[in-house]
Formats: C-alpha cells, sequence, structure tokens
C-alpha cells in the first residue's frame, strides 16, 4: 500500500504545467500504467486459480445434493459463478489491451492542446 501511495505522489509531482496553461500528465501517468501492467499478469493467473477452485467446490456440492432443491440451488451457483469469473477474465484482459491505445490517446491529446 505504501508503495501505491508513493507511486501517486510522484505522479502528482511529475505533472508540469506547459506554456500555454494545459497540464501535461505523461510523467504522471507513466508510473501509473506501469503499475497497472505489473498488477494485470498475476491477476489473471489468481482469478483463474481462485474461479477454478470455487468451480471445483461447487461442483462437488452439486454431485452430494441429495433433494432437487439443493441440486437446482447448486446449479444455479454454479452456473453463476462461472458467468462471473468470465466476465472478471474478460475485463481484465480488456483492461490490458485498451491500457495502450488509452495512453497513445491521452499523449496525443496533450499535444493537441500545446
Amino acid at each position: 500500500m505504501l508503495q501505491l501511495q508513493n507511486i501517486i505522489m510522484a505522479a502528482a509531482n511529475t505533472a508540469a504545467t506547459t506554456a500555454s496553461g494545459a497540464v501535461d500528465f505523461t510523467g504522471a501517468s507513466k508510473p501509473i500504467v506501469d503499475l497497472i501492467n505489473s498488477i494485470l499478469s498475476p491477476l489473471i493467473a489468481v482469478v483463474g486459480a481462485l474461479g477454478a477452485i470455487w468451480c471445483v467446490l461447487l461442483g462437488v456440492k452439486l454431485a452430494k445434493a441429495d433433494e432437487p432443491q439443493e441440486r437446482e440451488k447448486a446449479k444455479m451457483a454454479l452456473k453463476n459463478a462461472i458467468v462471473g469469473y468470465l466476465l472478471i477474465f474478460i475485463l481484465i484482459v480488456v483492461l490490458r489491451m485498451t491500457i495502450g491505445p488509452l495512453s497513445t490517446w491521452m499523449g496525443t491529446y496533450q499535444s493537441t492542446l500545446k
């Protein structure tokens, strides 16, 4: 947590104002983008592992269910878990794919303000 605070403080201190009065956030955004990129790979692995473990546990619960109501509840829980983990995984991948173009766009937008 302290490292994140240091990165944010460094980013805030590196934001410079150009002669035209526009704020240049290039120096401020680089540490944040680097932090996000360094977190995404381990995050995909953790989400995948936790999702697999949770789905296995729900599958065992489904297999052990004796009554139809319990089976239906376990089946719905398993479906919801699979959909939830797929959404999380997709959002992480989309973030990873869009952070580069967004950084480029921000740099281009900054250059048009000068």
